[in-house]
């Protein structure tokens, strides 16, 4: 059954920075085709990308330099000049890590293993995310929203000064989290009365609605409730969104995703299950009351699952997926009309990245086409039984195993023969994996090409390199 087009509301793109953060010139490209797929704004996630000043200016990223203040600018011009706003998203409570990982921030973390949660009994801390709020809004001229975070506090009341906070009678872990976010929203208005305040709903979904009301956050800020799974539960869901709308929170925000959700290490991406976690949004919004006041859609697009994880999906072969969830909202189902949009936009015969081929010579509509098609030229490579698993094939394990390589006794025409086979697949490799890095390297920062091929092509050759090594060794004693 088709659901009715996403209701009237902001359709915003999540860019996450924190791996794998776009050279300028991709970036504005990126912008002006997210421009015309749909989208009416930008969630930008800076994390160590944003060019924090004094104090503040060890959180700056080190593996590659952060975005100037003039590029930061020129990035919120070029947005609004395509009729999109720019909502910067800022952590304060969890996810903290690309701060807290810092040794003159130690003592600010809730327990000395986590890095990702603030301590909330540390005013210290507070002044510290007032001061990140602070660079990051005047550096956003005319802002007029701004997403704080909040979600996934680990561990919050395992820390010492909590345990102590929570002895007294009647307190709990809910308030513990309710209190320190209500202190930041209700610091954050005092500054700047005009901002909207959105955070992550996942520390509520718990709560009562009694709970949430008696916090003094109602009226504060608005939740935004995310779900990636392609499966996500309609009833579920609405149930949530009503219930806070019950508790006075009506102004609310959804946030799906089209990439950076799969598995914390995937690397092409699967359009068709991110259509369908929008399939099951569009559910959502059609089943809601009128009360609830659903304010847009965050589509997101996770480059790390957090500040220490790996890379995700690069953006380029995450476009289609992008492309293909924007126009799901705008017609309301994945119908074979939204279909022919997207892969006419992008120049491709399939949504699906894997299996898409031009249908027309330009980039203009794809930035990074290049870069996807040789990525989805790789990976089955890089994925394939033959090469991951190439010292468990029948003539390695039968005249090339551990007990031959110790004694180095071998028979030195099936040596060679493996030790050929193996070199083949290694320049392959190297050939491919090389335009690759070059690609990367066009788009991001040289660091991005370099983890991208640390991460996924490394692990494949190295051990077809230490065998031709090896091969070559035991040879060397065999052969007169």
């Amino acid at each position: 059954m088709t659901s009715p087009p996403w209701p009237k509301g902001r359709k915003l793109v999540h860019l996450d920075l924190k791996g794998a953060p776009p050279r300028v010139e991709y970036l504005h490209r990126l912008i002006k085709f997210l421009s015309h797929l749909g989208a009416d704004g930008l969630l930008v996630e800076y994390e160590d990308m944003f060019p924090y000043e004094g104090r503040l200016q060890l959180l700056q990223s080190t593996a590659q330099p952060a975005y100037s203040r003039e590029e930061v600018l020129s990035m919120q011009e070029f947005a609004k000049s395509r009729g999109m706003e720019v909502i910067p998203l800022v952590q304060t409570f969890g996810h903290m890590e690309f701060v807290l990982k810092h040794r003159p921030m130690w003592h600010l973390r809730e327990v000395p293993h986590c890095v990702g949660t603030l301590n909330p009994h540390k005013e210290e801390g507070v002044q510290l995310v007032m001061e990140m709020l602070r660079q990051v809004v005047s550096l956003h001229p005319g802002l007029s929203t701004l997403h704080i975070g909040a979600d996934e506090v680990y561990l919050l009341g395992e820390g010492e000064d909590s345990k102590l906070w929570l002895a007294s009678s009647g307190r709990t872990v809910e308030q513990l989290f309710l209190s320190h976010v209500t202190k930041v929203a209700k610091a954050i208005k005092e500054t700047w009365p005009h901002l909207t305040i959105i955070m992550w709903d996942d520390m509520m979904r718990g709560m009562s609605q009694e709970t949430i009301k008696a916090s003094g956050l109602v009226g504060l800020v608005q939740p935004m409730l995310w779900d990636y799974t392609p499966n996500l539960d309609v009833d579920k869901t609405v149930s949530l969104l009503e219930k806070y709308c019950s508790a006075s929170m009506s102004d609310l925000w959804a946030a799906s995703s089209f990439k950076g959700s799969t598995s914390v290490d995937t690397c092409v991406t699967c359009t068709q299950r991110h259509v369908d976690n929008h399939l099951q949004w569009l559910k959502v919004a059609a089943s809601l009351s009128a009360a609830v006041n659903l304010r847009g859609i965050a589509i997101t697009g996770w480059q790390r699952y957090d500040h220490l994880s790996v890379l995700c999906e690069l953006m380029p072969v995450a476009l289609p997926s992008l492309a293909a969830c924007l126009q799901t909202l705008i017609y309301g189902e994945f119908s074979t009309e939204a279909q022919g949009k997207v892969t006419e936009m992008l120049g491709v015969s399939s949504v699906e990245v894997e299996s898409m081929e031009r249908t027309s010579a330009g980039e203009s509509l794809f930035p990074g086409r290049r870069l996807a098609e040789l990525i989805v030229e790789l990976s089955p490579l890089l994925n394939s039984e033959d090469l991951r698993f190439f010292d468990s094939n029948m003539y390695v394990r039968g005249w090339f195993s551990p007990y031959h390589q110790q004694r180095k006794i071998v028979n030195p025409l099936i040596s060679m023969q493996i030790h050929s086979q193996a070199s083949a697949y290694l320049e392959m490799l190297q050939k491919k994996a090389e335009a690759v890095r070059k690609e990367i390297a066009d788009l991001y920062p040289d660091s991005a090409a370099q983890e991208w091929i640390e991460e996924h092509v490394s692990p494949v050759m190295a051990p077809l390199q230490c065998l031709t090594k090896d091969i070559q060794a035991c040879v060397k004693e065999m052969v007169p």
